[in-house]
């Protein structure tokens, strides 16, 4: 009878603790809004980091709420209904957390190393990889994302589109290295409907050694 009670007793006290839940935070950025002008002018990047990307954070602590009371209830299908609002904010906090630090100002130069040698051996050089990946993001239809990613199981680099904010991992498989962001909040205003020259553009403050960085700890761990 005692152990019953003793029993009870922990449940209660566990059902009475506070739970304390982290909530996700807007990464600062790495550098001031105009840094990256003239490819990305001061407005775009404080509007993107303080209003789209803040929105997404925003939006993820909101969905993980929603979560965490389903789950309380024991509603299954509460639960599955909010898979689309996950994927979509996660997505777009994960995808620009990425962003921000593959982007620099002036840029670097490009690829070396291992990063360098495994983009000649799968696409032959490095500027046949910038051509593909430009011709991927350009291609996109609405929104989204042209990436540069890691196949860790067959050890290649691979290019790939993703809709809207799907994140790479979770939808491919493949490890994100090097994202451009085809959005038209990303752009618009300043370079309008010439989405071309903007990706083309990117190319100009990417910043290879912060990709070499991802490359090598996607390979290693």
């Amino acid at each position: 009878m005692f152990a019953n009670i003793a029993r009870v007793l922990a449940q209660s006290s566990k059902k009475c603790l506070p739970l304390v839940r982290s909530k996700h935070s807007l990464p600062d950025l790495p550098y001031d809004f105009n840094a990256l002008e003239p490819v990305i002018s001061a407005e775009i990047m404080q509007v993107h980091h303080q209003k789209h990307h803040a929105t997404y954070v925003n939006n993820l602590n909101v969905a993980e709420e929603k979560l965490f009371e389903a789950k309380q209830r024991g509603s299954v299908s509460d639960q599955i209904a909010l898979t689309s609002a996950l994927k979509f904010n996660g997505g777009g906090h994960i995808n620009h957390s990425i962003f921000w630090t593959i982007l620099c100002k002036d840029g670097t130069s490009e690829p070396e190393g291992e990063l360098a040698e495994a983009i000649k051996r799968d696409f032959g050089s490095y500027q046949r990889m910038v051509d593909l990946l430009v011709a991927t993001s350009t291609g996109i239809q609405g929104s989204g994302w042209g990436w540069l990613g890691y196949n860790k199981q067959l050890n290649r680099l691979d290019i790939v589109a993703c809709a809207n904010q799907d994140p790479l991992q979770a939808t491919t498989g493949l490890h994100p290295l090097f994202g451009i962001d085809v959005w038209e909040h990303a752009y618009y205003l300043q370079y309008k409907n010439a989405r071309p020259d903007y990706v083309k553009s990117i190319f100009k403050i990417a910043n290879w050694r912060k990709v070499e960085e991802l490359f090598g700890k996607a390979r290693h761990d």
